[in-house]
């Protein structure tokens, strides 16, 4: 059986750099930090003090408040999100396409803040005063339930949880999903909103985030001094299409979704396999899948979260997969900006490669201050780069030895 080209024509974005996609966008050419201090828990409970958080962000501009208020944040994001996607694909779902338009959205670890309210209440006020809306406002799926009932699009409907791999396994899927001819259009991508009580409990007890107090250097991936990851929020949508359909109703391309691997290192469940040969796998078979030579691909947005394991064993990775053209690759990790979004990390770095491909643009990894002989790539330090990219790659590493890589190039008819 063939496969079908998918093609992606709509993004949408909610992200600690800006509420869509264009301000995030043109931040993220410009360096700018959207980390500062933890204003959404009280940080003096926390050895970390930093977070990546949405700014100016009120719900009421976005959703009616009483919808709002049967979503978790997550959610609301998603829907948010996915609906600026759509918007910016001019895709019309009516009754006659809804059957074939499907959403895969992913999310971490999903209504974190939800379960500790309501748990909270239990506690406090007793099982009857628990919320009829807890279940369907935790659970990870509902991001794409509500997704699906907001939007209409009534096709393959799913939801990834593989940790912080999870925005680019969703996308990775979706785009199965469409080559294999079982959709015409897929909403997917990542969400999540993990600045909360327990996250932040639960992170700096196995030491993953940084307790550099400072937001101007917190997340610093790459740098020698790295002590751990900054804790971001929000979500990154795709509208991904296959290529005839996309074309039967003039749709704008920005690029075309080609290679997609997933491979589990069967190792630990925090830390990654020795070289990162996990992600060593996940990188050759995308690279396969897409039919593209190594050295056709010009950029990798690294997963580059701020940690040292992450970044040495990342590094080692890219090297063992391209050998002397690894050295030749711009890299960057945009967690130096965004701070790591977890489960909606995968989302957005896609929509920065795409952006990368079609602008010829590579955006910077800032706060690189102190080089580290162990990683000793091209990772495009503090400034964005003007060059052609025909291929890029991105990868996302997740807790359980999740390994997921994604490969985007220049649409060609």
């Amino acid at each position: 059986m063939e496969k079908k080209r998918v093609v992606v024509t709509g993004l949408g974005a909610l992200t600690p750099l800006g509420n869509d996609t264009e301000t995030s966008w043109e931040n993220a050419k410009k360096g700018v930090s959207g980390i500062g201090p933890l204003t959404r828990i009280n940080a003096d409970d926390y050895p970390a003090k930093v977070a990546a958080e949405l700014k100016d962000f009120e719900i009421e501009n976005y959703m009616d408040k009483k919808e709002a208020r049967k979503m978790d944040r997550f959610t609301q994001y998603a829907v948010i999100a996915s609906k600026m996607a759509v918007k910016d694909a001019k895709l019309e779902i009516s009754d006659e396409n809804a059957g074939r338009i499907g959403v895969w959205i992913g999310s971490g670890i999903g209504g974190m803040e939800t379960f500790e309210n309501q748990f909270e209440t239990l506690l406090t006020k007793g099982a009857r005063r628990v919320s009829p809306f807890f279940v369907p406002m935790m659970i990870p799926d509902m991001a794409a339930g509500q997704v699906s009932i907001s939007l209409g699009a009534k096709g393959f409907n799913s939801c990834t949880v593989t940790a912080c791999a999870t925005g680019t396994n969703s996308i990775g899927d979706a785009f199965k999903v469409i080559q294999r001819g079982d959709a015409d259009v897929m909403v997917t991508g990542g969400t999540e909103a993990p600045l909360t009580r327990m996250s932040f409990a639960g992170f700096t007890a196995n030491k993953a985030l940084s307790t550099n107090p400072d937001p101007n250097t917190a997340s610093r991936p790459f740098d020698k001094n790295r002590d751990g990851f900054v804790m971001g929020e929000g979500a990154g949508i795709l509208v991904l299409e296959e290529l005839e359909h996309a074309l039967n109703r003039g749709a704008d391309i920005y690029a075309e979704i080609v290679g997609y691997a997933a491979t589990g290192d069967a190792h630990h469940i925090t830390a990654p396999a020795p070289g990162g040969e996990g992600g060593v796998r996940a990188m050759r078979q995308a690279i396969e899948d897409s039919g593209l030579a190594p050295e056709q691909i010009s950029y990798i947005n690294a997963h580059g979260t701020s940690t040292p394991y992450n970044d040495q064993f990342e590094t080692l990775a890219i090297k063992e997969v391209f050998g002397e053209h690894a050295k030749k690759l711009s890299i960057s990790s945009t967690k130096s900006m965004t701070g790591h979004l977890l489960g909606a990390a995968g989302g957005i770095e896609a929509i920065f490669s795409i952006l990368a491909i079609k602008e010829g643009i590579v955006p910077p990894t800032i706060n690189y201050a102190t080089p580290d002989p162990e990683c000793d790539l091209d990772y495009v330090p503090n400034e964005a780069r003007n060059m052609d990219v025909y291929a890029a790659l991105s990868n996302s590493l997740g807790f359980g030895g999740h390994n997921a890589t994604i490969v985007f190039k220049k649409f060609e008819q």
